[in-house]
Order: C-alpha cells, then structure tokens, then sequence
C-alpha cells in the first residue's frame, strides 16, 4: 500500500465522496462512523468498485473509541498520508432553548474529536510528511464558521473553533510535511441538509463530490503551496 488515508463521518455525504476519491486515486481507507450498519454498508459500496476499506465504526465522543480507530487503522495500514475529520452535528435551536445536552453533544463531535482524532494520528502524518512532504489533515467546517448563523449558534460556535483549530495546527505542523486545511462550505447536498431542502433543492446545493475534489486539489499542489482554508458557496450566495 504506498499511500492510507481515515475518513471520519465517512458513511454518507462528504466523507462518504472523499473516501470514494481517495480510493479511486489509490489510497487504502479506514472509514469510520457512529452507525455499524451504515457503515458496513457504505463500505460495500467502495468495495464492490475495488477500494480497500478498513471500517472501525466509534462514537466520537468517547476518547478511547477514537484512540481504538486509529489504532486500527495503523494496524491494517501501518502508515497514514491523509486524515479526513468529517464527523459532525447540527441542532438547529435558539440559545434561549438550547439544551444543555445537545450542547455538549456538538461540542463533543464537532470540535474535541477533530483535536482527539488529529492528535492520535499526528504522529503517523508526520512520517509520511518527512517521507514525500505533503500529507494533509482537512477539517470539515462550514460557512458557519465564518459567519455566525442564528437558531445555528452552538453549530457555529464550534465551526469557528474547528477554524481556529486548523489554523493553529497549520503552524505547529508546516514545517514536517503536513499540511492542514478547513474546509468552509455552504450547503451541501447531503442527508445533513434535508431540513433545508424546501427551501433550497438538493440539486442547487453544493455536491459531496465538489468538497472531494477539492481534497484531490490540495493533495496535486507543491509541497511549497499551503492552502489554509477553502471556502464553498453557491452563486446565488452572499456572504453577510
């Protein structure tokens, strides 16, 4: 195998089209999610076109499930080029009727696994960085994490951190090899949107496969061109 990457949040959506990138590029992928089911079965589906899928199915708010995936992944692999931390979770609801659970719920998910999973696997990256230069960390964020949205504001509240998570990251981790890069997108046409979708049809939304070719992008520049951030928006978006 010359090249492995763990895709969280990967049995559906933006992980589940990254991961299908990835492996039709050659990558052998860990993908990991709450739901074994789910996942199993969305393994299948890259199975049958001829990816290698490892899955290690973890709730991403139990520390020792995520070290347990890594783990499993360096097992079946034994290096890692590319971590995909796509797990997360919105609740829509005002701060006056928020509770206090579903609070910690997306901050467990959407903010303290992204730094979990990233620090297990530092070490790994770091390997393949001083090997070929350009290993990636991609943090799923959102627009949301660039511009606060009401009746989304714990949602957010967690997305700017994931941001200022990257970026800090990015730093501390240049110099090795590694580059990290928040992915900032809008509406994205996967079951996370379907709330939305009377509103704005899933084919006007941004598609998983766009956010997967944006992985292939980073992963085809120099070693000397970093990309800190991608932002995705739709043409009739506007930015507040």
């Amino acid at each position: 195998m010359n090249r492995a990457a763990l895709v969280t949040g990967g049995s559906s959506g933006i992980g589940h089209a990254i991961a299908r990138a990835l492996g039709e590029d050659g990558y052998g992928i860990t993908l990991s999610a709450r739901r074994p089911d789910k996942l199993e079965a969305a393994a299948q589906q890259l199975r049958d076109d001829g990816i290698d899928v490892l899955t290690a199915p973890a709730n991403m708010t139990d520390e020792d499930e995520i070290k347990k995936v890594v783990a499993a992944h360096r097992d079946r692999f034994g290096r890692m080029d590319v971590l995909i931390n796509n797990a997360g979770i919105g609740i829509g609801a005002a701060v006056a009727d928020t509770e206090t659970k579903k609070l910690d719920l997306q901050l467990d998910v959407n903010l303290r696994a992204v730094y979990l999973v990233a620090r297990e696997c530092i070490p790994m990256l770091k390997e393949a960085g001083a090997e070929h230069h350009k290993a990636l960390i991609a943090n799923t964020a959102s627009i949301a994490g660039k511009h606060g949205q009401g009746w989304l504001s714990a949602y957010s509240a967690t997305k700017f951190g994931v941001v200022g998570l990257s970026q800090g990251m990015h730093k501390e981790l240049a110099g090795d090899g590694v580059q990290v890069t928040a992915l900032c997108p809008g509406f994205v046409a996967t079951p996370m949107t379907e709330w939305i979708e009377g509103q704005v049809p899933k084919d006007e939304m941004i598609q998983p496969e766009d956010i997967a070719e944006s992985i292939r992008f980073l992963l085809r520049t120099s070693p000397y061109c970093m990309v800190p951030e991608l932002q995705f928006l739709r043409p009739s978006d506007t930015q507040p």
